[in-house]
Parts: structure tokens; sequence; C-alpha cells
């Protein structure tokens, strides 16, 4: 049941990807889904690794909606920023405690860093992350916790 859900998944992104519904295109699709999984079920065969992605799709869908907005926040800050005579940088390396039980939840909060202009996650360690910051202020880490407590809640909370 799990591998065809996985097909089933990856082919509705390939079409929804290519947006182009010709038989030869829907033949490759399903030809690379195939491959896909079966190079998945041979790496698991191998290593027996799985990753666990314990997030909550509805609290996941609120937390990218709110992403979204950020990035565009914060793009029009750092476009005011490059396009000012003086171009007001100030640059920082600081650290950024993260929260998250699992994996999953801490690579989309340092993504999240990286995807947001102006921001960048450089490094992960002993729990936190080493952030770059374009135009750093002391409104800066503040957002970031508030970013993280947000991620955070998208994990699901029940034990397995």
């Amino acid at each position: 049941m799990r591998t065809l859900s996985t097909m089933a998944i990856l082919f509705v992104l390939w079409l929804l990807m290519s947006g182009i519904f010709k038989p030869l295109l829907i033949g490759l699709g399903v030809a690379s889904v195939l491959l896909v999984v079966i190079v998945t079920k041979r790496m698991d065969a191998q290593d027996g690794d799985r990753i666990e992605i314990r997030l909550s799709p509805v609290r996941l869908t609120k937390y990218l909606i709110w992403l979204m907005m950020e990035i565009a926040r914060s793009n029009w800050a750092v476009t005011k920023i490059v396009l000012a005579r003086k171009m007001p940088i100030r640059q920082h390396l600081f650290t950024v405690p993260y929260t998250q039980k699992t994996d999953a939840g801490q690579v989309i909060f340092a993504n999240s860093i990286t995807l947001t202009p102006g921001t960048i996650t450089v490094e992960t360690e002993g729990g936190q992350f080493l952030v770059h910051a374009l135009a750093y202020s002391s409104e800066v880490p503040a957002s970031l916790a508030n970013m993280c407590a947000r991620v955070t809640e998208t994990e699901k909370t029940e034990q397995i």
C-alpha cells in the first residue's frame, strides 16, 4: 500500500510539474516513477534507514502560508537595502537555537531561514544553527525564534 501511494504521489507531482499531458511524457513519467521506486526499495533493502516524517499536514500548510508572506516581506526589505545609495549592510554571524525534535523539523527550520532573503543557515552544531544575516538588527533573532516556534508547532507531539 505504501509503495502504491508513493507511486501515485510521485506521478501526480510529475504531471503537475510538467503540465503537458501527451502520451510520450505520461509514459516517461510512469517510467521515471517506477525507476525511483525501484531504486528506493533497493536502497531501503541495503540499510533499512527510514525517516519518520511526523508533521501535522494542517499546521504545516498554515506554516507554509505564513512563510510565503515572510519571504515576500523580507524580499522587499532586501530590495530596499540593495537599491539604497549607501547600501546599509550590517552583516553578522550569530547562533540560533532550535527546538525541533525531528530531523524533518530541523531541516524545515534551517531551509526556512535560508529561503528568507537576507539570511542563510551556514552550519548546524550542538542544538543550534549558525546564521548569516545581511542586515542584522536586534529584531532578527526574535523573528527567527518566532519562526522556530512555528516550525516546532508543525511537529506531531504524540509518541510512537
